[in-house]
């Protein structure tokens, strides 16, 4: 029988969050030993990530913090409330034009699931957001053209869409009724109410307790994303350097079905980062490579990508990763056979 006493509870986190930090020390200590260069490199490479997606990763735990802190949380939670349809829709539509990467939605995400926000909605913008944002709408027209950005910020609502409506049927028979991982926070998915609102008080500030409440969420929310990103960026930096360009290349040429296919396969484990992966995409593009390929190994990539994918396996109990990582496998196989057939048309 599991010891479920509160002291056991509070070491059993504390083993867990060390479990993190430890497999970060194992790889880069292991590194040191066999390729010092390489543990040098990527230690630099997660310091150098992490400083890049700070000011993203700073605004969203301070307004995840200063949600609670004043009470607006469950302003933001009623905004999610009514037609489930409408709700997914407009959760795949923030995604899709929404400012923040992967990493930075990371706690407001955790925050809408605490507050009650239904999975359904909550999981359409999570789809949506790692592929498509307004720099990198403009990057993707400068470097593949506005067709294929337009076609990929279009992808990008339909996966968020198509994924909150399968949540919701899901959510409607039974299942996925508890999402977030113990400790995480005791919010609901499906059929979850919103809590019973609060005052709001703008001016947290004036409150010791409201003061005391931002603090905490803000270093609690710093440390569980310090400990996760810092271990993604690892895993990046290796994935960057053991798996070549070429042989990327050589696995996505060619046309037809069948790239597509292997485009969204080759797409978990090869895809680089959103920027990175532009100009490869538009090399092999250039080199013959069906557009419908490029486009499933950028939807795929983008959302099965290791920070996004590892955000959701921290957060999320495995059901749920699992259901992720269906969706968006999924999602880029359509959108990549769809895309081929109006360039064909």
């Amino acid at each position: 029988m599991t010891d479920t006493s509160p002291a056991h509870v509070t070491l059993r986190r504390g083993l867990q969050t060390q479990r993190v930090w430890l497999a970060s020390g194992l790889i880069l200590g292991t590194l040191a030993v066999i390729d010092p260069t390489q543990a040098a490199a990527s230690a630099g490479f997660a310091a150098n990530a992490l400083l890049k997606t700070a000011p993203f990763l700073i605004l969203s735990i301070a307004i995840a913090a200063w949600a609670g802190a004043t009470g607006a949380d469950n302003l933001i939670a009623r905004a999610f409330t009514g037609a489930p349809v409408a709700m997914i829709g407009l959760g795949a539509l923030a995604g899709a034009i929404s400012p923040f990467c992967s990493c930075g939605v990371i706690p407001l995400i955790a925050a809408l699931l605490t507050m009650g926000v239904p999975l359904s909605a909550v999981m359409a913008f999570w789809l949506a957001s790692p592929i498509m944002d307004p720099s990198m709408f403009v990057l993707t027209a400068g470097v593949l053209g506005l067709e294929f950005a337009v076609a990929k910020t279009l992808a990008a609502f339909g996966l968020g869409v198509c994924g909150g409506l399968v949540v919701h049927l899901l959510a409607r028979g039974g299942a996925l009724a508890d999402p977030l991982r113990e400790g995480i926070g005791d919010g609901g998915c499906g059929g979850a109410r919103v809590r019973a609102p609060r005052p709001v008080a703008w001016r947290f500030w004036t409150e010791r307790e409201r003061r005391a409440k931002f603090g905490r969420t803000a270093a609690s929310t710093t440390l569980f994303l310090a400990k996760w990103l810092t271990l993604a960026f690892i895993l990046e930096s290796l994935m960057l350097a053991w798996i070549p360009a070429e042989t990327v290349t050589a696995a996505l040429g060619g046309e037809g079905l069948m790239p597509i296919v292997t485009a969204t396969l080759v797409g978990v484990p090869a895809y680089l980062n959103g920027y990175a992966a532009l100009p490869l995409v538009g090399g092999l593009i250039t080199q013959g490579m069906a557009p419908g390929a490029g486009m499933a190994f950028l939807v795929a990539g983008g959302v099965t990508s290791i920070p996004a994918a590892m955000a959701v396996w921290a957060l999320t109990r495995p059901q749920v990763f699992a259901l992720y990582i269906a969706l968006s496998l999924t999602g880029a196989l359509v959108a990549g056979l769809l895309f081929q057939l109006w360039v064909i048309a």
